[in-house]
């Protein structure tokens, strides 16, 4: 048995080496915020040569990956391709949670201790238009939350620090989650119109970052707008540029063009990432990243994340299948073959290894959804303390006042009193409240964390999602899954055309593809999992994987004939 052992070692070793000196001078992590699995390819006919086509003609194509959590939002899954990790071990088991210690909601990579170098530039004018960036209490973030080291700070320790690390985004939660707890991270303050970080990662901004913010980034959109890229009649969704269930946000309008007006308007920064501008931004910035931190310019392998906002804002605002979300995907194609464009100059895609994924996916809209016969709404969970089941509970269990203290997708919260109640059978309470939300239209099933504990549940692919995101200290005492096609539209009395947030495939199911370094081209049908990826960088480069890797090495990335 020694001797085996001994063997085994010494093959494994051998292998590590061999992958060690073969390490590509830059891994490209692309992330595209609310990138369905089927996006990409359904207006492939008109894509150009060097972005997804590129990708999906000479890499690795994964056609059946899927998250395998439940709550499908952005930061559990740029968490999850971040760390390997099942949000159940990365902690973050939403966009928002309530923390008991502190008796309030909490914002995924909020964090007091560590304001931004930007004073000001957290408090953006569209706070009142995010639901999510509205319960952040200050300006302060950091990735303390995220209780998983990421792919990247596995990197940065594999080699004493000396890989570059850079993750931008127009989102917060978009970089920080890629960062991680040892790069660098910047995303766009929509106050400021300019990128930013917080004295989590630097004490001040370094020369390029001051002079990209200071050469005015948003000023080439100003009294501009949003166009279409190719003539009108060339698209599927031509002739649906103004549906009812479509929002008009500040102006912005339901048709073609779209306007962003000045800077004189609070909101302009905010209507560009309503648009392709958001990702050309980005673009932007990241290529100064690239050349100004000397990311790929020797044999230590440095690590880029960029992660494209656009696709997500647009889904929300006028859902995926519209006249917007089409344009914006063929724009997004253009930006994406320019950051590879950049990235073959500078590096060699040759010498990059890039893998490009999702977040989540996303639902189409209930009203687009009916137009086609398919029956889909929305649920409105503000009205479940307040109508007549709610008081069946309190006369059962003589609850007197409200009986939850906050419903943050996906989960709702009893109060503290009730939590703190002697005279209350909690277990008997948490089924009643399931018997009584099961009788509610859109609502599919609800679990208690009683149950979620004990284990012993159905085994069931949506049960198996919903344990995967159960975190003892941050999830809620009910996890509530709604009706396939059936949605929340209202956050606090704010609405959307469309969200996500569901274990159902419409949510779950992103494209995974790794391109670049010399991989041959190949289609894999096989179900995989983004938890998969994080493992198989650091496999690839070999190096551990991240702390709470849960995900399986892909071998037709890694075995590569012996290279």
């Amino acid at each position: 048995m020694a001797v085996r052992a001994f063997v085994f070692l010494a093959a494994m070793l051998t292998a590590s080496i061999a992958c060690g000196e073969s390490r590509p001078r830059l891994i490209l992590q692309i992330t595209v915020d609310q990138l369905r699995g089927d996006l990409p390819t359904r207006y492939y006919d008109r894509l150009g040569e060097g972005g997804f086509r590129y990708l999906w003609e000479t890499g690795i194509v994964y056609s059946n990956a899927h998250h395998a959590h439940a709550n499908n939002e952005t930061i559990v899954g740029h968490t999850t391709l971040a760390t390997g990790a099942h949000p159940s071990a990365h902690g973050m088991v939403g966009n928002l949670w309530f923390d008991r210690e502190t008796g309030s909601v909490t914002y995924n990579v909020e964090d007091p201790n560590y304001r931004l170098l930007t004073v000001g530039a957290g408090v953006d004018a569209d706070v009142e238009i995010d639901p999510t960036q509205r319960q952040a209490r200050s300006e302060g973030r950091s990735p303390a939350a995220i209780l998983a080291s990421t792919f990247a700070d596995e990197l940065r320790s594999n080699t004493g620090g000396k890989s570059k690390v850079v993750a931008v985004s127009v989102k917060d939660r978009g970089a920080i989650s890629m960062a991680g707890h040892s790069g660098q991270a910047y995303w766009f303050s929509k106050a400021s119109g300019g990128f930013v970080t917080s004295t989590y990662y630097r004490r001040d901004y370094p020369d390029w970052v001051v002079a990209f913010n200071d050469s005015g980034p948003t000023s080439r959109y100003e009294n501009n707008s949003w166009q279409l890229l190719h003539e009108r009649n060339s698209y599927l969704f031509a002739d649906t540029d103004n549906r009812e269930w479509e929002l008009n946000v500040a102006g912005f309008g339901r048709v073609f063009p779209h306007r962003f007006g000045n800077r004189a308007n609070p909101l302009f920064t905010t209507l560009l990432t309503f648009s392709p501008a958001g990702d050309q931004l980005v673009l932007q910035f990241a290529k100064q990243a690239l050349i100004a931190e000397g990311l790929g310019a020797d044999s230590t392998t440095d690590y880029l994340s960029v992660s494209f906002s656009s696709t997500d804002y647009v889904g929300h605002v006028f859902g995926p299948s519209s006249l917007e979300a089409e344009d914006n995907i063929l724009q997004l194609d253009r930006t994406l073959a320019e950051l590879l464009a950049f990235i073959d100059r500078e590096v060699g895609l040759g010498n990059t290894l890039i893998v490009l994924s999702a977040d989540h996916g996303g639902p189409d809209t209930p009203g687009y959804l009916n137009s086609l016969g398919i029956p889909a709404g929305y649920v409105d969970p503000s009205s479940w303390d307040s109508n007549a089941a709610a008081d069946r509970l309190r006369g059962r269990f003589r609850i007197e006042g409200k009986l939850f203290e906050t419903y943050a997708h996906p989960y709702l919260y009893f109060t503290e009193d009730i939590k703190n109640d002697p005279r209350i059978d909690h277990e008997e309470l948490e089924e009643a409240v399931i018997d009584e939300l099961s009788r509610f239209r859109g609502v599919s099933l609800a679990i208690s964390s009683t149950a979620l504990r004990r284990g012993n549940l159905p085994d069931t692919e949506v049960y198996r999602a919903v344990v995967r995101n159960f975190h003892a200290k941050r999830s809620g005492d009910i996890y509530v899954v709604f009706e396939p096609q059936w949605f929340i539209n209202d956050f606090d009395g704010l609405k959307v055309a469309a969200t996500h947030g569901s274990p159902w495939n419409y949510d779950s199911y992103v494209p995974i593809v790794f391109a670049g370094a010399g991989l041959p081209p190949e289609i894999v049908e096989r179900r995989v999992h983004t938890t998969d990826i994080a493992p198989t960088l650091a496999s690839y480069v070999g190096i551990k994987p991240p702390s709470g890797s849960a995900g399986r090495v892909l071998p037709e990335i890694v075995d590569r004939d012996g290279q």
